[in-house]
């Protein structure tokens, strides 16, 4: 039976059970019965009315859920597509695979740690607390790991509370974690830092925290930018795994040499050096983490627990029935220096490797274009399509180079963006920190462009998004208004609309998507168009709605 019928009848039911509860006064006016049968009577007539609400919002849930999943999938769609939106015409058997393979990985590539408030929940363990400090006695770390009710809870949360997410984790670590001990050896520090990236982003290069972080050791625009790393129109190496924990070593080695304990520069990694000063000062002058632990910001008071209880999984998942997920991660990577303009396709389709493989081991490359023509990059390249990429190396920026260096893409990328308008509408759970994240833009972009003072923003709001990072120059950033040279109303027999010049690589679908409720079907239909064709320069009416 459909849901929505569901409610129908369930809603229905409520409102004949409502009308028992007026028809029995009416009645007891003729039968006489007593106040306290009548009372009786409302009540129970009152709890299955409670009862009939209690299954309405049951199933009111489950069609949001599935309203939900509905648009996911087609919001993914739409954003790993660059033709039309999808239509009835177009939804194919292979288009209905492609859907859920897109939102599939979408949902592999974002795994989150579950969500606990930590300050109210006390977690219940079959583990004795001699067991737990015995193990991480023998874990013999050059960092002091403590051991107390915080401790214990933050080590209950990851080692059993969250076992499909561990078990994700501790697939990837097989590939990342020898990256970062190799790392943080090179700088002569403890290996034990590595477990730093679960808490930060639980391993995903791509992850963005509502304040903008970015990358698998979430640092913000300036921070990454003093610790040398590399963003633009075309690179952020936020999302480079391995330059971001380079980076984040540098960090850690600052803080430590400034607070002498790693449990404090820990702790300045979430909340910055000046907060963990601030802490000491209001302490007394005290200097050991757990002397100032009450005088930290609400988050890093968790940070450090949640070190231990990390660092405490990654050795003893085995003990507590955890098995790490077979993560499709090449075992053996080679590194190239890239010198030339090299887009990632032309290296899949003259080497064989799979895009999305070169795809995982680049995420700093925004567009999939190495623009190696400016500056020296890496390209990191499974081992196994290594000959491969030497066979065609000298030529291999060539193949293709008029499809994929197109000068007008270019252009847009340069611009400070790829200059795709996006009108996103709000659903219920979303923030701005979710959405820029989806979308591979910072929250402070998305506030400057829609014009608003805070991160608060409601279900149905219409909010502009420009993928790719900034407006370009010919779009205002602040408004949602057009511009007048643009863009003129006026009135017509038919109704208001507004003149509109087309441009090169304008679809109707793309013009349709700056003007709120109206359709690309409504354009045509409004001009009486029926080729979906288009040349620079003509002049369309858009119907104002």
């Amino acid at each position: 039976m459909n849901i929505r019928k569901i409610i129908a009848a369930v809603s229905a039911a409520a409102f004949i059970a409502l009308s028992f509860t007026y028809e029995a006064d009416a009645k007891a006016q003729k039968d006489k019965r007593t106040k306290k049968e009548l009372q009786a009577e409302n009540a129970s007539l009152m709890a299955e009315l409670d009862s009939l609400k209690i299954e309405i919002e049951k199933y009111r849930a489950e069609l949001y859920r599935t309203d939900s999943l509905t648009n996911e999938i087609l919001d993914y769609y739409e954003v790993s597509q660059e033709g039309d939106s999808l239509t009835i015409e177009n939804y194919t058997a292979e288009v209905s695979d492609s859907l859920l393979n897109i939102w599939y990985a979408h949902k592999m590539a974002n795994v989150e740690s579950e969500i606990f408030d930590m300050d109210s929940v006390k977690f219940q363990s079959n583990v004795p607390d001699s067991v737990y400090i015995n193990r991480i006695e023998q874990m013999n770390s050059f960092i002091t790991l403590p051991y107390n009710d915080i401790v214990k809870n933050h080590i209950i949360r990851y080692s059993e509370k969250m076992p499909k997410t561990m078990s994700h984790i501790l697939g990837l670590c097989e590939y990342y974690m020898p990256i970062f001990e190799e790392t943080f050896n090179r700088y002569d520090m403890p290996e034990e830092l590595k477990a730093m990236a679960i808490i930060e982003s639980a391993l995903n290069p791509l992850a963005v925290s509502r304040a903008g972080a970015k990358g698998m050791w979430q640092f913000m625009y300036h921070t990454a930018k003093l610790y040398g790393l590399h963003i633009d129109s075309f690179v952020d190496e936020r999302l480079d795994p391995v330059k971001a924990a380079d980076a984040a070593a540098r960090y850690l080695k600052d803080a430590y040499n400034i607070f002498g304990d790693w449990n404090l520069a820990i702790a300045s990694y979430n909340c910055g050096a000046g907060n963990v000063n601030k802490a000491i000062r209001r302490s007394g002058g005290k200097r050991a983490f757990w002397d100032i632990w009450p005088y930290l910001p609400r988050e890093t008071r968790g940070y450090g627990p949640a070190f231990v209880g990390a660092l405490y999984t990654m050795k003893y998942y085995r003990e507590h029935g955890i098995r790490p997920e077979a993560i499709q991660m090449p075992a053996h990577v080679d590194t190239f220096r890239i010198n030339k303009m090299v887009h990632l396709k032309q290296v899949s389709e003259l080497t064989g490797a799979p895009l999305d493989e070169l795809k995982n081991l680049n995420p700093q490359y925004r567009h999939e274009i190495i623009p190696g023509n400016e500056r020296e990059y890496i390209l990191r390249l499974p081992y196994k399509y290594t000959n491969a990429y030497i066979e065609h190396e000298d030529s291999i920026h060539l193949h293709k180079a008029d499809v994929y260096f197109n000068p007008t893409t270019i252009k847009k990328i340069k611009d400070g963006g790829d200059g795709e308008r996006i009108v996103y509408r709000v659903k219920k759970g979303d923030v701005l920190g979710k959405i820029a994240g989806r979308y591979r833009v910072s929250v402070n972009q998305i506030k400057r462009w829609n014009n608003l003072k805070s991160n608060n923003i409601r279900i149905g709001q219409r909010l502009i998004i420009y993928r790719g990072g900034k407006a370009p120059a010919s779009v205002p950033a602040k408004s949602e208004t057009v511009k007048k040279a643009e863009v003129k109303t006026t009135a017509s027999s038919n109704g208001d609309y507004v003149t509109y010049t087309v441009k090169t690589g304008d679809s109707f679908y793309q013009i349709a998507k700056n003007y709120p409720g109206v359709s690309a079907q409504d354009i045509m239909n409004f001009n009486g168009i029926s080729s979906s064709k288009l040349r620079p320069g003509m002049k369309i009416r858009i119907p104002v709605k």
